[in-house]
């Protein structure tokens, strides 16, 4: 095969599989209202399983549910047939994939949450399967060939069976109001991680404040703000607010005369950028980087006073950037 022709492949594929989503999409009916009910009533677990390929997406599955605050495992069917039916509790609810639905392995799956009641959610093509006459709801895989139509390889099937979990997934995190900073709970690792933590969690506290008072004499404010060596100064009104900053800008143009004034003679009032605690550390970079101008320390205030300093170099040091 030529290169052409090998891109033309791929081409042909992903327009398959692209318009078995949508055909998918526009099948979607109550019974995914339904499944989604269910799985939110839940007061156990969701338990995810399937045979082969459609149990590679199930693990998937039950990880994006569990990462997105419904808790979630995987069974392999042929395990649960040996002893790992006890992993699954009455609270539970079982979300079981197979393109065909006849899958043998699923069998005890299938006869133990009819036996206690367990509800039970098909994801398969074939609702008149075992499966499907045996689950409470059935989501129907779209009518759509396989991408490879000779061979019946397992491709856009899974892709449909990924789809709809993600659908679920999405569906039950929006239901729970599950937010941002709930997820990082989950994601505290790598850069994803980074991302979703937050100011309060890098920011540098009291001790580390480069503050004056509005009346404070420039010469002393140099002091602290060298001292502090944030390159910045806060400057607080009589209640403790934060009134404005002084930075090197604002040094040249009071350069002339600088050490006759006060800083609040010459501070940038009501500084702009500044950051709440809650903030996420990839949202207080984009605030960093909004331009006009852009900075590289926040002043972290609650309520109008500060209460913590962030420097860029701490999102470098975060893996934030």
């Amino acid at each position: 095969m030529s290169a052409e022709d090998t891109i033309a492949v791929g081409r042909r594929v992903l327009v398959a599989e692209a318009q078995a989503l949508t055909a998918q999409a526009q099948a979607l009916g109550p019974a995914f209202a339904q499944a989604v009910d269910r799985l939110f009533a839940a007061k156990g677990r969701i338990v995810c399983t399937g045979m082969g390929k459609s149990g590679h997406v199930a693990r998937k599955l039950a990880a994006t549910f569990a990462s997105t605050g419904s808790p979630a495992f995987f069974v392999h069917p042929a395990e649960a047939s040996h002893g790992d039916l006890g992993m699954i509790g009455p609270e539970d609810a079982i979300v079981a994939l197979s393109k065909s639905g006849e899958a043998r392995e699923l069998a005890d799956v299938l006869a133990y949450a009819t036996r206690f009641s367990i509800p039970l959610i098909a994801i398969t093509a074939n609702p008149e399967s075992a499966l499907g006459r045996a689950a409470d709801i059935v989501l129907t895989l779209a009518d759509t060939s396989e991408a490879t139509a000779e061979v019946n390889a397992p491709t856009t099937s899974t892709t449909l069976q990924i789809a709809i979990g993600d659908a679920l997934a999405v569906a039950l995190l929006e239901r729970r109001g599950f937010r941002a900073g709930d997820f990082h709970v989950f994601h505290p690792g790598g850069k994803l991680g980074a991302m979703l933590r937050t100011v309060g969690d890098l920011m540098h506290g009291e001790g580390e404040l480069p503050l004056v008072g509005a009346d404070t004499p420039m010469r002393q404010a140099l002091l602290v703000m060298t001292e502090k060596r944030w390159g910045v100064v806060g400057v607080l009104d009589g209640e403790g607010r934060l009134a404005g900053a002084i930075t090197d800008g604002d040094l040249r143009r009071h350069i002339d005369g600088l050490l006759d004034h006060t800083a609040s003679e010459v501070m940038t009032p009501g500084p702009k950028k500044v950051a709440p605690p809650g903030m996420l550390a990839s949202e207080a970079l984009a605030l960093m980087s909004d331009p006009p101008p852009s900075v590289t320390v926040l002043f972290v205030v609650e309520d109008g006073r500060p209460v913590g300093v962030l420097h860029v170099h701490d999102l470098l040091r975060a893996g934030v950037m």
